[in-house]
């Protein structure tokens, strides 16, 4: 055999309690309106394996408990803390009050491509990711610190949101120091 699969239990993952355990990597997801709860499950998976510290589920996004989200999340709903609010604005003067630099993952017309952008260690992040149609809501946008872009080359110009999340906690794994 040239290579061998880990079996699960070789893996030496740790519990739900020990992940709450662990130290803040200092960057919270905000799902803004996502459609989908097979998306905002896909987003649970990602912050647990990127060690996100919290997602906040706003306006019409699924809430656990979920059989949508449980399909996708594979039980990561219940190591990451999250919490739901009507409103994402509000959502977004609370984090700027507690440090964050609030990040709208958008195409905008200022837009920092994430290939020209490495986040600073130390610092707090909150990342926006928008509706599956819309994107991130304008006003949302608007009240943003910056907006960050990933790079596409196809004749696409979005991706799924559950992607995204994936995508741009990576960047941040893979740029900040506190990850490592």
């Amino acid at each position: 055999m040239k290579d061998r699969k880990l079996l699960n239990i070789e893996l030496n993952r740790i519990t739900a309690e020990e992940y709450k355990k662990l130290p803040s990597s200092g960057i919270v997801v905000v799902l803004d309106n996502i459609r989908s709860a097979h998306n905002v499950g896909s987003a649970f998976r990602s912050c647990d394996a990127f060690k996100a510290d919290k997602i906040w589920l706003c306006g019409i996004s699924a809430v656990p408990p979920s059989a949508e989200i449980h399909k996708s999340a594979l039980g990561a709903e219940f190591s990451v803390e999250w919490e739901h609010s009507d409103n994402t604005l509000n959502v977004i003067e609370r984090l700027k009050t507690e440090g964050y630099t609030v990040v709208s993952v958008e195409q905008t017309v200022n837009s920092l491509r994430m290939n020209n952008f490495a986040p600073e260690s130390g610092k707090k992040y909150a990342l926006i990711f928008g509706n599956e149609v819309d994107g991130v809501d304008q006003k949302v946008v608007d009240a943003s610190d910056f907006s960050l872009e990933i790079p596409q080359f196809g004749t696409k110009h979005s991706l799924n949101v559950s992607v995204s999340v994936g995508i741009v906690l990576w960047h941040f794994c893979l740029n900040k120091a506190r990850f490592r």
